[in-house]
């Protein structure tokens, strides 16, 4: 999406990433979850976020329905809008990135290309891409707020998965299989990534 402003420029705000890093014991970064509606993302994300704090971490949520309530909430599920709904996250989860967080963002985020042009907005090494992958059925079973159902009987349209596409990750940081672990055991299996790749020093 081209800009509409003009005459404006990036300004440097006088602390470097590496500050951050040094103050915080982790470097900023995004840890993408994406999948099927009721795959376990925003379960794994809070499970996630409750492990980070406890080692004295700076993290966040940015969860689908919470910021369709505010940011995004003049946007409906047209593949455009779709689109446009990812492009803020992406740009939002860089600013928290920006700032030293780690932000763990949970969206559907169905299409490829909209995810792949997010991480372009991070560093090498500061996207994070992780698939939280369940069989469909498993998430129709679960279907914790009961849309499926409703997609399936033709009240919810161009819902993802049934009516609308879902683009898996082609080549994903992480996949977890959350019809084989546990939330505790899907949340581990991050943190020992995020050990591993030095995004945490702790």
């Amino acid at each position: 999406m081209n800009s509409k402003s003009t005459n404006i420029t990036w300004h440097e705000t006088g602390l470097t990433p590496e500050d951050r890093a040094k103050r915080n014991g982790h470097r900023g970064a995004v840890i993408w979850l994406t999948g099927l509606s009721g795959s376990g993302k925003s379960t794994i994300a809070v499970e996630t976020q409750a492990r980070l704090f406890e080692m004295g971490c700076q993290v966040y949520i940015l969860d689908g329905d919470n910021i369709r309530h505010g940011l995004n909430k003049d946007l409906g599920f047209s593949p455009e809008d779709r689109e446009e709904n990812i492009r803020r996250i992406g740009e939002v989860a860089k600013l928290f990135a920006d700032a030293g967080l780690i932000v763990l963002t949970s969206f559907i985020s169905p299409y490829r290309k909209d995810r792949d042009r997010a991480r372009t907005l991070l560093n090498p090494g500061d996207f994070v891409e992780i698939y939280v992958n369940a069989p469909l059925s498993v998430c129709e079973e679960r279907d914790p707020k009961g849309l499926y159902q409703k997609a399936r009987k033709g009240e919810i349209p161009e819902f993802t998965g049934i009516s609308a596409p879902y683009e898996p990750p082609l080549k994903p940081e992480l996949e977890i299989r959350t019809d084989r672990l546990s939330v505790e055991e899907s949340a581990e299996k991050i943190l020992d990534y995020l050990k591993q790749k030095r995004i945490l020093f702790k």
